[in-house]
């Protein structure tokens, strides 16, 4: 069973060692946001960071990710804070949002190796594929990201995120949350 370090916890996945790593965070760990792109076709979207590298999770199985550090984009700011995050929205980078996620893993680890890259570097670390084709607008937010990053520059927050999951749940009668219920409720 493969063990790794998922978000900074520690996860063991009891499922085929040769099950790709996409699949194992998808379905097994409800990781969704990192996603399906092609099934080895990759156009990016399902990047993470494993060990500080931005890889496609769709070509590393998890018996290869085993002993290592792997970070999703819910592990990497669930409150949008990320420099990255941040530029992405004020620069209006995100059209549909599907190719998003991996846009903002790759930069994130282009970011942590180099601090203030080059268009040139952005353009050859960014290898994703975006339909909606917002690359001139990205090269712009990533270079934001990396003055936001060391400080040079700072960006009004994005939004939070729009609802509660007790506020879906609520709204969609198929979700069910964990939270304790009231001990009064039903009696």
């Amino acid at each position: 069973m493969p063990r790794m370090t998922v978000n900074e916890r520690p996860v063991e996945f009891d499922l085929d060692p040769d099950m790709p790593l996409l699949y194992a965070l998808r379905e097994a760990a409800n990781l969704t946001g990192t996603k399906s792109c092609g099934g080895g076709d990759c156009v990016g979207a399902c990047m993470v960071i494993v060990d500080g590298t931005a890889l496609r999770s769709c070509r590393i199985t998890i018996a290869e990710a085993e002993g290592r550090f792997i970070t999703t984009i819910e592990g990497l700011s669930r409150d949008r804070s990320h420099p990255v995050q941040q530029a992405m929205v004020a620069d209006q980078a995100i059209q549909c949002g599907y190719c998003t996620p991996g846009i903002v893993m790759a930069a994130a680890a282009l970011l942590d190796r180099v601090a203030a890259p080059s268009k040139a570097e952005i353009e050859e670390a960014i290898t994703n594929m975006c339909r909606c084709g917002v690359y001139p607008r990205l090269v712009k937010a990533i270079d934001r990201a990396a003055r936001v990053k060391a400080r040079g520059e700072s960006i009004s927050a994005a939004p939070a995120p729009g609802i509660s999951a007790a506020d879906a749940a609520a709204s969609v009668p198929a979700l069910r949350t964990t939270e304790p219920s009231d001990p009064d409720e039903g009696s």
